[in-house]
């Protein structure tokens, strides 16, 4: 951006450039006073007045003539014709190109902060992004780890299981052992029981019938001294009786004529009396019969009436009952006509109903897949994003995979020159030392010559020599092996033991080496010495 101040002195000046392109401009009028301006050149825009400037600082000059060099192409600014201007024009005409500079330096502004808002929304969102994926990240650790510990603790639980179930098979055998032996046991001390009872019944048995003959002879006894009493106090009561009776048959005489008296005196009071009390009673039963012959006979009066009343109503009642018969019949018949329609009504009843139901079951369901939609259709929004992501991604993996693949097959081929070259230096190897093994054997054989001692002796020490190493490293091998496998067997029984206490094996903190890893089961072939009995 460079900023330029001209003094011009002229009222009625105007500029003429001719297209986009810095050329030559000239004043068509002269100049008459000064005035200021600010002139704002963008190397952005696109008008370009440094011909107007060149104009402006000769501005003494004539104007040339339209066939003389190439001036006379000057004088159009953006298409516009500013030899005609005059000064307030091409004021008008410099703000407005002012204007129009100062409006696209505020855009280019305004698309910088826009740009650098982008950038900065750019950042910010690739950060969240690497955030939600390492967040992504630690929730799949999350996930896989609390998947393990879920299985660990399944696996346990398991053991438990088993455990407890053996538990209770051993506890349910117990008891079933315990209660054979104590019904056994009971069953015996029943039998014992009933064999006493059996045998104290028949002593009982015995001891009754013993009593019930005691008894037999002490009942004859006291009979016979019963029968002895009871004829000694009849005899004197007998005595007794009859002079008692005797004294008072006397006293029974005296006495009867004295009541016989008392009572035929006492018999006329009586009869006196009884006969007022009859006389009173007679005048109040009739009057009382009188009264309840009136009452009885009005009330068979109104019995008449009523049942002569009765008998008519029972009449319209009975024509009432047989009309009524007579609809109930009518009612009935048509009550057996309308219910096939009253069935067809109900069904098609039930049948709204359940279209009902449906109806409100297909509201409910088109709600929820309405908002299922929604939800699908977001999430289908942000798939799309993940998608146009993993696509430059995608892109990019290619990239790298056939770089990667390029770059792998040159290096397959440099391996197989290597290792061609190398099978070459090897094989050349193998010739040199059979060679050289040759060579010592006919060293060997012409020593032995020169010592005197036959190849066979020193052979035969050869093989002595390398039958004891061998044998050394067998035992040690052998011992190494039984090390091992006894350091095995203790980490088995160790894990063992944790299980059977609960202790998983990841609160260690570390994991047991194993002396023979898996597909070096040769090691393990000697004996463990009694480690393996702990288990």
């Amino acid at each position: 951006m460079i900023n330029l101040k001209l003094s011009l002195h002229s009222t009625n000046a105007s500029v003429k450039c001719i297209g986009k392109t810095p050329s030559k401009c000239h004043l068509a009028t002269p100049w008459r006073y000064f005035a200021s301006y600010d002139v704002v050149i963008d190397k952005t825009s696109s008008i370009l007045i440094f011909p107007l400037i060149q104009e402006l600082l000769f501005a003494k000059m004539p104007p040339k003539k339209k066939g003389g060099g190439k001036g006379g192409l000057g004088g159009i600014i953006d298409g516009v014709d500013t030899t005609q201007m005059t000064r307030e024009q091409l004021e008008v005409f410099c703000l407005r190109i002012k204007e129009e500079n100062e409006r696209e330096r505020e855009e280019r502004n305004f698309f910088q902060m826009e740009r650098d808002k982008l950038r900065t929304f750019w950042e910010i969102t690739r950060n969240e992004l690497e955030e939600a994926r390492a967040k992504l990240r630690n929730k799949d650790r999350q996930i896989e780890e609390s998947v393990e510990k879920n299985e660990d603790e399944l696996k346990f639980y398991k053991q438990k299981v088993k455990h407890l179930q053996y538990e209770h098979q051993n506890n349910l055998t117990e008891a079933k052992a315990e209660g054979l032996v104590s019904l056994k046991t009971a069953q015996d001390e029943h039998t014992e029981q009933e064999k006493e009872l059996l045998k104290d019944k028949k002593n009982l048995k015995i001891q009754i019938r013993e009593m019930e003959n005691s008894y037999e002879e002490q009942i004859k006894n006291m009979k016979i001294e019963h029968d002895k009493t009871v004829t000694e106090a009849r005899n004197e009561f007998e005595d007794k009786a009859k002079e008692l009776e005797i004294k008072y048959d006397k006293k029974f005489c005296d006495l009867r004529t004295h009541l016989n008296t008392k009572h035929d005196m006492e018999i006329s009071e009586v009869e006196e009396r009884k006969n007022n009390q009859i006389t009173d009673i007679k005048k109040h039963h009739d009057k009382g019969f009188n009264e309840m012959k009136n009452y009885y006979n009005d009330i068979t009066l109104n019995n008449l009436a009523l049942i002569s009343s009765l008998k008519d109503q029972m009449e319209v009642l009975r024509k009432q009952n047989e009309r009524m018969s007579k609809q109930v019949a009518d009612l009935t018949a048509e009550n057996k006509k309308l219910v096939v329609p009253l069935q067809k009504a109900l069904d098609d009843v039930k049948e709204y109903k359940r279209q009902l139901q449906n109806y409100e079951k297909d509201k409910i369901s088109l709600e929820n897949t309405k908002v299922k939609l929604r939800q699908t259709l977001k999430d289908l929004e942000g798939l799309r994003w993940s998608n146009d992501a993993l696509e430059l991604r995608f892109a990019k993996l290619q990239e790298e995979r056939d770089e990667l693949h390029d770059k792998f097959v040159q290096a397959i081929l440099e391996v197989q020159q290597k290792t061609g070259v190398k099978n070459v230096l090897l094989q050349k190897r193998i010739q040199t030392l059979s060679q050289l093994t040759e060579y010592k054997d006919a060293v060997i054989g012409e020593l032995t010559c020169s010592l005197g001692q036959s190849p066979e002796k020193s052979n035969k020490k050869l093989e002595e020599i390398l039958t004891k190493k061998n044998a050394t490293i067998n035992d040690l091998q052998y011992e190494l092996a039984r090390v091992s496998k006894a350091h095995d067997d203790l980490l088995v029984t160790f894990e063992e033991k944790m299980k059977l206490y609960g202790i998983p094996i990841s609160e260690l903190g570390f994991t047991p080496l194993k002396m023979i890893p898996q597909g070096q089961a040769g090691l393990a072939r000697g004996p463990a010495g009694l480690v393996t009995k702990n288990k």
